[in-house]
């Protein structure tokens, strides 16, 4: 689930060196038409291999698209990006369908690891929000499919904390001494220190990075915990009168908690985007593109956010998904605030300086 994970960078460049040498990706045309013969009857693969993270497709409806299809699914799971990188990259791994975040998949991308996908076997794809797709990590979507998105908002207990929070900026405030817990993500933290400073999260700059590090260093005092497992708990709990946390984190501390409430942050946005992929070498293709067709059926993935409550970029599902939910700015951000957030990119070689910095700032 997305708020147990950790974005496990360090040995990023180590895969990037090793992946440098497969092969490029297959072409294919994007297309949105009638369903594909087949989705209309036609035999797919006797199995599909899926690799996805951990609790974020229901049991359910992997039973339902066996039955429908005939399809046996073998489904595997991982705990970081680079878990599901290292198993791809080494050739021939078997799997044919993966999930992954945005800088992730422009990294694949560059390496070869996945291949282009067929829109002509995926006419759901219209039911995505335009709001998703071409984004910058995969502009046309030639590689990724969107599945689940999110954020990282700040959360104010305001029976302790009466002051008006509007940003990061005031997350320095000294008033704000061991009040605070916030995720232990080091492109989040280090990204909205950026933020704070008026740069990108994506930020390349070693004098800038420098000063951040600085920075950085000046808001320890206020932080209690680093925890991106729950840190729902220390908010409900009254450890912690200030957060920085996933947006549905928030969202569920504010059920336990009316007095928890809010920030979308001026500066902007943290955001991140998962995404179907396809492997370079996956031998059951058709058949994991009819997967993805499955999963975009506005009905089927309105019951996947249903157990899984992140935020669903299916515009034709959220119909289909109770308004208490949809309305939730922590969790469906409005508009003028996903405008002016930003997307994690993969830094190449400066993530080394990222690894650096986190490692010094927390030890």
């Amino acid at each position: 689930m997305r708020k147990w994970r950790t974005w496990l960078v360090g040995s990023v460049t180590a895969v990037l060196a090793a992946g440098s040498l497969l092969a490029g990706c297959s072409t294919s045309q994007q297309t949105e038409g009638n369903p594909p013969a087949a989705n209309q009857g036609e035999k797919l693969d006797a199995e599909l291999n899926v690799f996805n993270w951990t609790e974020y497709l229901p049991q359910s409806i992997i039973d339902k698209f066996e039955q429908q299809y005939g399809v046996k699914v073998n489904y595997s799971t991982y705990s970081s990006n680079e878990e599901m990188l290292a198993k791809l990259s080494v050739g021939s791994s078997g799997y044919d369908l993966s999930v992954a975040s945005e800088y992730m998949v422009e990294m694949m991308r560059n390496l070869g690891v996945i291949q282009e996908i067929n829109y002509e076997n995926i006419p759901n794809f219209k039911n995505i929000s335009a709001d998703f797709k071409n984004l910058s990590f995969d502009p046309d979507n030639k590689f990724s499919i969107p599945y689940m998105w999110g954020d990282a908002i700040i959360a104010v207990n305001t029976d302790k904390i009466k002051d008006k929070i509007t940003g990061y900026k005031d997350l320095w405030d000294p008033k704000y001494k061991n009040s605070m817990v916030v995720l232990d993500d080091q492109r989040a933290i280090i990204g909205i220190t950026l933020k704070k400073m008026g740069y990108s999260l994506n930020e390349k700059d070693e004098k800038i990075l420098q000063q951040a590090k600085d920075e950085l260093k000046k808001l320890l005092p206020n932080i209690k915990a680093f925890d991106s497992d729950s840190p729902k708990t220390m908010l409900i709990n009254g450890e912690a009168s200030i957060g920085f946390v996933w947006g549905a984190e928030a969202a569920l501390a504010r059920k336990e908690n009316p007095a928890i409430q809010y920030v979308l942050p001026e500066e902007g946005l943290y955001l991140w985007q998962d995404n179907f992929v396809i492997p370079k070498d996956a031998p059951h293709k058709k058949t994991a593109e009819a997967f993805i067709n499955f999963l975009l059926q506005p009905e089927i993935s309105a019951e996947i956010s249903k157990d899984f409550p992140y935020a669903n970029p299916n515009q034709e599902a959220l119909k289909l998904i109770d308004k208490s939910v949809t309305e939730d700015i922590a969790v469906y951000p409005p508009k003028d605030a996903l405008q002016n957030g930003e997307h994690l990119q993969f830094l190449g070689d400066v993530t080394k300086t990222y690894d650096r910095i986190w490692s010094e700032v927390k030890q």
